[in-house]
């Protein structure tokens, strides 16, 4: 359980920098070099190496070398693994707010018993 909440919040830091989700944007339309992945960002080549590191170590993206070209993917499983995380938090949020709405509800129809400790 601890392994799973270390990988989640990998995952959430991961996705916590715009320019990360600029990169796994484009990597959602096919594998990209490094220095592709950097051409629509202002930041140094070396950045965008740690950038990619972030999200190697978070396992959002998988890297290959092939000479001297470094190709990203994405790897799905990962994204799909923080989106279950949103989907059950949403739905146990969603519950919660439901017995809030009825409680509500039930006290609006209740007589109001007024300020204590006043007669009337």
């Amino acid at each position: 359980m601890l392994n799973q909440v270390t990988d989640l919040d990998r995952v959430f830091h991961a996705l916590s920098d715009p320019g990360r989700r600029l990169m796994l944007e484009r990597l959602s339309e096919g594998p990209a070099s490094v220095s592709e992945l950097g051409r629509p960002l202002a930041m140094s080549l070396a950045a965008v190496v740690q950038h990619v590191q972030v999200l190697e170590d978070s396992g959002l993206v998988r890297s290959q070398k092939l000479g001297r070209t470094r190709t990203c993917r994405l790897n799905p499983a990962t994204l799909r693994s923080a989106e279950h995380w949103i989907s059950e938090s949403r739905g146990l949020i969603e519950r919660r707010l439901d017995r809030l709405g009825e409680y509500l509800a039930e006290s609006a129809g209740s007589p109001d018993p007024g300020p204590a400790g006043t007669a009337s």
